[in-house]
């Protein structure tokens, strides 16, 4: 009898219950797809943008899957350096040095054009200051005028707003506003300039604060705040708001291009992503966030 159960149990350890063909593990099972990633990181100006962009790209093509973060242009291209993104999102051009590194990495950066903005001079919806020109916003940063009633306003010491040292917008601004575009002058923002850590931070500070000057993205301006129009440089009393068709007919001032770079020249997954970025879909995106897209 012993032996009879043994040879029961034997059997079912060799022939287990379940098997047969038309139950298999193999058959029942749906083949796993093979997932494509890409990982890309950098600039907050950008990040809302790459996040709508990544959204709608994996809904379209469900095998690839793209992680956002941002932290500022100078982590995106610091992380391109260092190989562990595909694409860095910056706001401001790879400085000489970033590419050397890069290169002796063994590394070859791609450069993308993917968008335009503009900078945008913010203040409090109260301050009666509606217009300045660019040096006096030059003369701001710098702590050279330090009260709104040397700019026609109120009598009211003029709190200034910044982006971090790590955001391609604060490089933007310090080389095309506060330096005014010369490569001699080597001018630096106040020692009481307060940086703040978002684009988000500036727009909350400067609808809070009466006293307040801020500079920041085109596309994450907000109603709460007061646009202030900047004047040309060939006509000082031209003053201009920035817009879609001002930065196109280069009439508005503080406006840039926006950039990805890829560790070298795209393929596969990255390659058909960046294709898709300049399509007619994803540049309506850039129009959607208060962009402005890459006009053919």
């Amino acid at each position: 009898m012993r032996r009879f159960v043994f040879l029961i149990i034997l059997l079912l350890f060799i022939f287990p219950t379940g098997c047969s063909a038309g139950n298999s593990p193999a058959q029942g099972s749906a083949p796993s797809t093979s997932l494509e990633y890409i990982e890309n990181k950098g600039s907050d100006t950008i990040v809302n943008l790459a996040l709508a962009w990544a959204e709608r790209y994996q809904n379209e093509n469900p095998a690839v899957r793209i992680s956002v973060t941002g932290g500022g242009s100078g982590t995106g291209i610091t992380a391109l350096i260092n190989g562990t993104v595909d694409i860095a999102n910056a706001s401001r051009q790879i400085k000489t040095e970033e590419l050397e590194a890069a290169r002796s990495a063994g590394y070859d950066p791609q450069e993308f054009v993917i968008a335009r903005d503009a900078i945008a001079i913010v203040v409090h919806p109260s301050n009666p200051v509606d217009h300045l020109t660019l040096n006096q916003l030059a003369m701001i940063y710098k702590g050279e005028i330090t009260n709104w009633s040397e700019l026609g306003g109120e009598d009211r010491e003029i709190v200034k707003l910044s982006r971090e040292t790590n955001s391609g917008t604060h490089v933007y601004f310090l080389e095309a506003v506060v330096r005014m575009g010369s490569d001699e002058d080597k001018s630096i923002f106040s020692a009481d300039t307060l940086l703040l850590p978002s684009s988000e931070g500036i727009i909350a500070e400067v609808r809070e604060n009466p006293n307040a000057i801020g500079y920041d993205s085109l596309g994450y301006i907000t109603d709460e705040v007061k646009l202030v129009a900047v004047s040309s440089l060939e006509n000082p009393e031209a003053f201009i708001l920035p817009s879609l068709e001002t930065v196109n007919n280069n009439t508005y001032l503080i406006s840039r291009n926006l950039y990805m770079y890829t560790l070298d020249v795209p393929a596969g997954a990255v390659k058909e992503y960046m294709n898709w970025i300049f399509s007619t879909d994803a540049q309506q995106i850039v129009s959607e966030l208060g962009l402005i897209p890459i006009l053919n």
